[in-house]
């Protein structure tokens, strides 16, 4: 059987590490563990799980930590797959690559899975949510991951791209107040990312753009439709067509709290970000420089490419 490794990025992750791990026994030859410096047993438990575990200091993106391990960590597998620390992968999914990676064409470079989002306990099977068809495995060499604030993909450098059929899941068991203060920081570099497709201080890391995946498409939509429609009431659209229009409603409580959350809150405090910097960015001379200078000094974030060692 060819050989997986498997990396995850981690920081303060004792609730998780061990049940990714596990996730992945039956296939993989070796669990690389990138960490940004944990105060918690993550590494303690990731090291007795059999992982190699090398810690790198946070800088701005999970595309540059992950691209750091991809360059200095030990990978020896034939093939590289990332595992987010609050994933872990069916154990249908785990059959299906033990059986089929030997049996792909030399074609094919990079495999496509489905990701299956629980929130709460609850799986959300509605409202736009799933499947998603996102890359998660590749040969090595082959692939690596965008450098962005936000959305990023693991894209292919070389080769063609397949799909499997069964899912990985995303089951984070932290609390509500943890979600939300997550969010909260995701909503900034998700700003970053928008202020950058209008004003254009820097490069925007795309390297697949003929992929038509579902991810792709998705991200797309967002820049080429979503950000056109107006501040504020574009969130609303959103939720509507999760909520009602993709029967987001059918998964019950728990499903009118992820649609709300993460489709309409969420997208409303983007915006609101946005709403602020541009009060700052329109009143400048320079408005490319001001949107760059306030992305950098108000908000903390170092264009992705500038964080390269």
């Amino acid at each position: 059987m060819a050989t997986i490794t498997v990396q995850i990025l981690t920081f303060n992750e004792e609730r998780h590490i061990e049940r990714a791990i596990d996730s992945v026994q039956a296939f993989a030859s070796q669990v690389i563990v990138i960490d940004s410096f944990s105060n918690d047993k993550t590494v303690e438990l990731a090291k007795a799980k059999g992982a190699v575990v090398l810690q790198n200091k946070w800088k701005n993106n999970h595309a540059y930590q992950f691209n750091w391990g991809l360059k200095n960590a030990p990978v020896t597998g034939d093939w590289v797959m990332r595992l987010d620390a609050d994933e872990y992968i069916t154990k249908e999914l785990a059959e299906e690559i033990k059986s089929n990676i030997d049996n792909l064409s030399e074609e094919i470079s990079g495999i496509y899975m489905r990701r299956r989002i629980h929130f709460l306990g609850q799986w959300m099977k509605h409202g736009a949510t799933y499947p998603m068809w996102v890359l998660r495995l590749w040969r090595n060499g082959h692939g690596q991951c965008e450098n962005r604030w936000m959305d990023e993909h693991i894209v292919l450098n070389t080769g063609k791209s397949a799909r499997f059929n069964h899912d990985f899941i995303d089951d984070n068991l932290n609390d509500l107040t943890w979600w939300t203060n997550k969010h909260n920081h995701y909503a900034t570099r998700e700003a970053a990312d928008l202020l950058n497709h209008k004003y254009h201080f820097m490069k925007a890391d795309t390297r697949d753009e003929d992929d038509k995946e579902q991810a792709m498409v998705k991200r797309w939509l967002k820049e080429n439709i979503y950000s056109k429609l107006p501040l504020f009431v574009r969130p609303f659209f959103y939720f509507l067509y999760r909520y009602v229009i993709r029967l987001g409603f059918m998964d019950g409580w728990r499903g009118l709290q992820w649609n709300f959350l993460q489709g309409l809150w969420y997208r409303f405090l983007v915006d609101a970000k946005i709403f602020e910097a541009e009060a700052k960015i329109k009143s400048a001379a320079n408005q490319h420089e001001a949107a760059k200078l306030l992305v950098m000094e108000d908000w903390g974030l170092n264009p992705p490419e500038e964080s390269e060692e």
